[in-house]
């Protein structure tokens, strides 16, 4: 592990030694920086984030944390004495920090498939209503004549693009909680 300080990062994130420092960061199973600026902590996000091309999680519960939250590609905020500021500019709102667990490895995994089963369905939706107009245009000889009345298109898109992805979203949970809670490696394998 590696722990740094805030007088330190001022050194290490000058343009000369960021490389350096990000090499050094990759082999450490965790990074640790303490009494750092607000201002250091999303020039450090910015850095992992554009430098190693990484995925970024902000997690923070005060004021000094909010620059940094909105830099990263997902913010939390944690609500408690410090104020709301965070809770505010965050993606995601908890109440402490040991939800942050069940946040990511639970409505995270659930978050991911859903979208990528939603995006499946839509393209299903649209290549489905588009091949039937295309098979159409065969029988009334290319003449650009509507096959459906504006209402049954109408109906058409708000029953298959609004009911569905309800009852989708509130329905479908591909794995339990408690079984993604005790594998954490399912994580790994939906992204």
């Amino acid at each position: 592990g590696l722990v740094i300080d805030g007088r330190t990062l001022e050194y290490v994130l000058h343009d000369s030694l960021q490389n350096i420092f990000l090499e050094l960061t990759e082999k450490c199973r965790a990074v640790v920086c303490c009494r750092a600026t607000p201002l250091q902590k999303s020039v450090l996000v910015r850095l992992v984030r554009n430098k190693l091309k990484a995925m970024t999680l902000a997690v923070g519960d005060g004021a000094n944390d909010v620059s940094m939250i909105q830099v990263a590609d997902a913010g939390v905020g944690i609500s408690g004495q410090e104020g709301m500021q965070a809770v505010m500019a965050s993606d995601f709102a908890i109440s402490q920090f040991r939800h942050l667990r069940k946040l990511l490895l639970v409505h995270g995994h659930w978050c991911y498939t859903r979208l990528a089963n939603m995006v499946l369905y839509f393209f299903y939706k649209n290549v489905a209503y588009v091949n039937l107009l295309f098979w159409y245009q065969f029988f009334c000889g290319f003449s650009g004549t509507s096959m459906t009345d504006h209402w049954i298109l109408i109906l058409f898109n708000l029953l298959f693009t609004s009911v569905p992805p309800i009852i989708y979203g509130i329905l479908d949970k591909d794995v339990s909680a408690e079984i993604l809670m005790q594998l954490p490696q399912l994580y790994m394998m939906s992204n």
